[in-house]
């Protein structure tokens, strides 16, 4: 794939905190209290609203807020063919705190679902955000079906040819989007955290450093085959996660162990979480492809309303300018404010006021936000 293009200057991951009331409407829907056309129009009404905001305060990539999400991969994954939801014993873990019990699992051969929901949910955001800046559109990255308890050997007793099939469905998806209007399409990806100092569990016990590094050689070809020869001014991005629920996360490591691997996906952009330390430092920046993507710094965090210290910022800009160049530079909070219906610990003022401020310190770095 030819990249021609890079993300915004100031931009973000794309998930929003749910107001109160699309909260209390999808409540009422879950009791039966008011019907799915019903929940839908407020769902519109509140996207509208969104749409408005991310505008007003100077952003060019325009989401959708997940609104009609309750998980920000589930929701996705469970509609394509071969995929199913159902509701495990146990949540997902976070430091201190377990996520509401969900999860998906392969059924059948994984194919390109063409009535896959989400692909009206982007007409919508396409259609209301009418040519006045970008409508982006997230979705989880394909490596997210690899997961160990995912996977399903009997259907797949040889990994390759799972791979394949994720791939070419993941393709498909990618070219649904963009005959809809997409231009801009991000893959968030959690997979990848734990393949660097993160443990993850195979039938009970962690993967070995041998099954970390066929998976990290596996992870990006994955990527590769599912964005192969697609339309040269289709942006693809991807968000690299370690994991954001109700303020808490998942994965500690630097980057480290897998940038040799992951920056070689041919991607126009990556977005890494640089919010504490968790993250490690600049120096696995080394390995990223010079003059070919952007480095989308998450250096403002989603997980709490006050607002990082300018002059920090503005040194640690400079300090990954060790490694690449500042054209290359884009600026965004680490995570989304909502992966999951919950959402973050912060108000919705201070989402904005937070969002604002990257946009305003990218005005001041690079002269635009765009």
């Amino acid at each position: 794939m030819s990249v021609i293009q890079r993300p915004f200057r100031a931009d973000h991951v794309g998930s929003l905190l749910r107001p109160q009331r699309l909260k209390d409407a999808r409540t009422d829907y879950q009791n039966n209290v008011i019907t799915q056309e019903t929940l839908s129009k407020i769902e519109d009404e509140e996207i509208e609203r969104i749409i408005e905001k991310q505008l007003e305060i100077g952003l060019h990539s325009i989401t959708d807020g997940e609104f009609r999400r309750s998980w920000w991969h589930f929701d996705f994954l469970e509609h394509l063919d071969g995929v199913e939801g159902y509701q495990p014993e146990h949540g997902l873990s976070f430091a201190g705190v377990e996520t509401r019990s969900y999860n998906v699992k392969v059924i059948d051969k994984v194919t390109f679902n063409p009535n896959h929901p989400h692909f009206n949910h982007f007409s919508f955001l396409h259609n209301k955000v009418d040519g006045r800046a970008t409508a982006k559109v997230s979705i989880p990255s394909p490596n997210q079906l690899f997961h160990p308890d995912i996977l399903n050997e009997t259907i797949y007793p040889d990994i390759e040819d799972f791979a394949t099939d994720v791939s070419q469905a993941y393709r498909e998806s990618l070219l649904k989007f963009y005959e809809l209007g997409a231009r801009y399409i991000q893959l968030d990806d959690v997979y990848w955290a734990n393949l660097t100092s993160g443990s993850q569990k195979t039938r009970g016990r962690d993967r070995s450093e041998e099954e970390k590094e066929v998976a990290r050689q596996l992870a990006y070809r994955v990527i590769n085959d599912a964005v192969q020869d697609l339309p040269e001014d289709l942006l693809i991005t991807t968000h690299i996660c370690r994991g954001n629920y109700k303020s808490t996360w998942a994965i500690s490591g630097g980057y480290e162990p897998v940038a040799p691997y992951l920056f070689k996906e041919n991607l126009g952009g990556f977005f890494l979480e640089y919010d504490d330390e968790r993250s490690g430092d600049f120096e696995p920046l080394r390995f990223f492809p010079k003059n070919k993507s952007a480095a989308v710094l998450g250096l403002f965090t989603s997980k709490t309303g006050d607002l990082e210290d300018k002059s920090t910022i503005l040194k640690r800009i400079q300090e990954a300018q060790n490694y690449i160049d500042l054209n290359q530079i884009c600026l965004s909070p680490q995570c989304g404010f909502a992966s999951t219906e919950e959402g973050n610990k912060l108000t919705e003022d201070e989402q904005w006021q937070k969002l604002a401020y990257v946009v305003e310190i990218a005005n001041e770095v690079f002269g635009t936000a765009k």
